[in-house]
């Protein structure tokens, strides 16, 4: 039962952070400041999610293959090549140093 309700507490407060979101006057939504964090902060938060996933397995630090394949998409980024090479030398040298 207590699934049950954590489900519907998260629900509502999924609902109210939405409704929050939707009161805001336009006034404020206009200002420099907010329209830069609002721009930056999914990257931010997407740059977050990568680090986590890739250096962490819930408990402690890991470099492993991911590692590799995170620094090799980055090399691929500064010599700016398109998205899809960027993928695919990622998943290269991630396969790559797997089989290792």
């Amino acid at each position: 039962m207590t699934t049950w309700i954590a489900i519907g507490v998260t629900a509502a407060g999924c609902y109210l952070v939405k409704l929050l979101g939707l009161s805001v006057p336009a006034g404020v939504l206009e200002r420099p400041l907010v329209r830069r964090l609002a721009a930056l902060l999914p990257v931010a938060l997407l740059a977050a999610l990568t680090a986590q996933q890739t250096f962490s397995d819930g408990r402690q630090l890991l470099l492993d293959a991911r590692a590799a394949g995170l620094g090799a998409a980055a090399l691929a980024l500064v010599l700016r090549a398109p998205f899809l090479v960027v993928v695919a030398v990622a998943v290269a040298v991630t396969a790559g140093v797997r089989a290792l």
